[in-house]
């Protein structure tokens, strides 16, 4: 399995309707994938201790996706080797009253983990040219109104592009994760979560009325 097959070089234009999503012709047995992760952990295990030990950087994963895309699943078990004191793992939803009273990136800098240690976001401040953007939702972030123009998604992303550089030459690495799952997949896995009564708590209706505006996410993302 090629990494580099996986990879989104800067300024390169994506098409995600033509990216598979499911394993190309690379087909691995679940017992070969279980020992690759097996030893990774333990590596990443080993690496975290280096991190903390050095207490420079910062190691912040950042994970996007549609729902039921395996967001959660990923960082409980890629994730199951790092040693708790030494990891944040931040799940941003809707925003509060508190945060909207602020910039959009404020609650984002507010979770920013500290020097030595691993930060893991589950949905992350792309939330805010993703389904801000989806459903504009813009003027409900009390923003005043002369700020708001027909560039402003182009001025967020210079922002956020601003911000990670900022974060970058701070000594903050950031690695970042697309969960790429198709219509269909979504549809199989949402059932799952009606059909077994341990997941039912997943299962939400407002997941299945986002579905219908699949494409324009895609787009977002794109």
């Amino acid at each position: 399995m090629k990494l580099s097959n996986y990879l989104v070089r800067p300024n390169s234009r994506i098409d995600l309707s033509k990216i598979k999503t499911d394993l190309p012709d690379e087909r691995i047995s679940k017992e070969t994938c279980e020992k690759i992760l097996s030893r990774n952990i333990q590596k990443i295990s080993e690496l975290q201790e280096k991190l903390y030990a050095d207490n420079k950087y910062v190691l912040l994963l950042i994970f996007q996706g549609m729902d039921a895309s395996g967001k959660d699943s990923m960082i409980k078990n890629v994730m199951s080797g790092l040693n708790p004191q030494g990891t944040q793992v931040f799940s941003f939803k809707e925003p509060s009253k508190q945060e909207l009273d602020h910039d959009y990136l404020w609650r984002i800098h507010k979770a920013m983990p500290e020097r030595g240690r691993i930060g893991i976001f589950n949905r992350s401040h792309y939330e805010e040219v993703l389904i801000v953007r989806v459903h504009n939702l813009i003027s409900k972030q009390n923003i005043p109104q002369r700020l708001i123009s027909k560039n402003i998604w182009k001025q967020r992303y210079r922002q956020i592009n601003y911000f990670e550089r900022y974060m970058y030459e701070n000594g903050t690495i950031i690695l970042k994760f697309y969960l790429h799952i198709s219509f269909e997949e979504q549809k199989k896995r949402f059932l799952k979560r009606i059909d077994d009564k341990t997941k039912n708590w997943k299962f939400s209706y407002q997941d299945v009325k986002e579905r219908s505006f699949w494409n324009r996410y895609m787009l977002a993302y794109q």
